[in-house]
This record gives structure tokens, sequence and C-alpha cells, in this order.
């Protein structure tokens, strides 16, 4: 019913069918369907701020080892009408880059770089650097963001599913950047004042210690893994505007 509404443009009361009856489907696999479908209503009438607590939500259940089967590092999933096998990594990566975005839709662009790089060090690949570096441009770090394009069409993270996915889009993409990049420069980077690069070693330093607290991998004995709003006071801080 929600999915007929949406195609025809009822898109809130689509949201509020859902939450209303969705405790006749008390299944978990019912339920992530279900949180699923919201997410992408919330994304097409631009709810963003739900959107985000939904991704949040998303990824305490990841966290607390609630999203997969008991035991199982990976579970079934549908990809352009294609039954696939999705490992936590892989599923991590993916709500992290969406949760990414959303950041970037609200125009809260320290809080997305800060998401998109814990993507990247649970699962690198092209799209989410393109975006990175995207984000990066945004807060006016045209050096750093060209060095994570240099890094795509050098093919850093070209592998089997890249070019499946259609990596070489995403290497057009980030050659289209570089030329923005190159066309606000005039072919080089612009001198940083002292302010600038205060800033810039703060979030160094922020970053690195982002990196430093994740976790070891998933592992049966520890099934959790952690997630960006547990890293540190900032996430806290910066998830919550």
């Amino acid at each position: 019913m929600a999915v007929v509404m949406k195609q025809r443009g009822y898109l809130d009361d689509a949201v509020d069918a859902i939450r209303s009856l969705r405790h006749l489907c008390p299944g978990k696999q019912s339920q992530e369907s279900l949180d699923n479908i919201l997410l992408d209503l919330y994304k097409a009438s631009g709810r963003t701020k739900e959107e985000i607590e939904l991704l949040k939500h998303k990824l305490r259940r990841i966290y607390h080892g609630q999203a997969f089967p008991a035991g199982k590092a990976t579970k079934r999933a549908r990809s352009h009408g294609r039954k696939i096998h999705v490992s936590v990594q892989q599923e991590t990566s993916r709500v992290l880059g969406n949760l990414a975005w959303a950041y970037m839709q609200q125009r809260n662009f320290m809080a997305a770089e800060a998401v998109y790089r814990k993507a990247q060090m649970v699962e690198p690949d092209a799209n989410k650097a393109c975006n990175l570096a995207l984000c990066l441009m945004e807060q006016g770090r045209l050096g750093d963001a060209e060095g994570v394009l240099a890094d795509v069409v050098a093919g850093a993270f070209r592998d089997g599913r890249e070019r499946e996915h259609g990596g070489g889009k995403v290497v057009r993409k980030a050659e289209e950047l570089l030329e923005r990049i190159r066309a606000e420069t005039g072919g080089g980077e612009k001198e940083a004042g002292e302010e600038d690069a205060v800033e810039a070693d703060e979030m160094a330093e922020l970053l690195d210690m982002v990196a430093r607290q994740w976790a070891a991998p998933y592992r049966k004995s520890h099934r959790r893994l952690p997630v960006f709003e547990e890293i540190t006071p900032f996430g806290r801080e910066q998830m919550a505007c």
C-alpha cells in the first residue's frame, strides 16, 4: 500500500501508513523492509532529519549484532532484482555512505566528511571517495579534494565490484571534479592562511582519533561493530545538529 502511495505522490500519507500499521508485521525481516521503504520516502520528500535518525537506528542495529542472522557475518539481500550476499563491512559502509550524503543535504559538511572517512575505513570504494572529495570542496579544501580524486583516477579503489557497478562512470565523475578544482584555483593551490592551517591541523588530529578507535574486525565472540556516534564527542555533537 505504501509503495502505491509513493508512486502516486502521497509521500506523507505513505509514511503515516507505515508508522501506524508496522506493528502488524513484527518479523525482523518485515521490519527491515519497512525501514528501507521509509528511508526512500524520507529521501523523496526531503525529510532529511528523519532519514538521518533512521540511518543511525540501522547503524545501532549493526553495532549490537541485530542486523544479521545469529553467528553470521553475511546476510542475503536484493540488489537490482538479484539475490546477493552482503557482509557486515559492506552493509556498514553502505549505511554510513547514505548517512554522510544526508548530512551533505543538510550542509553539515564536517559531519559528512567524518562519516565518509569512517565508511572508507570500513570498506573503501571510488564512489564514496568522489562524494568525500565533493564534501571537501564545499569546505574550500580543494587540495585535500584533489588528492582524493587523484586516487580515484589512478584506480586506487578499482576491483571487481567497482567495475561491475560502473567504475568508468565514477572515474569520469572524478575527472570532472578535478577540472572544477583546477578552474577554481587556476591550476595551482591557493596559499592557506594561518587560520586555515590551524583548522586543518585540528581536523587531521580529529580524524586520526577516529581511525585509532576503529575496533577489531567482526567476530562471533564479540558481535558488535562500532558506529560513528560511538566514536568521539565530536561525532555526537555533529550528529545532533
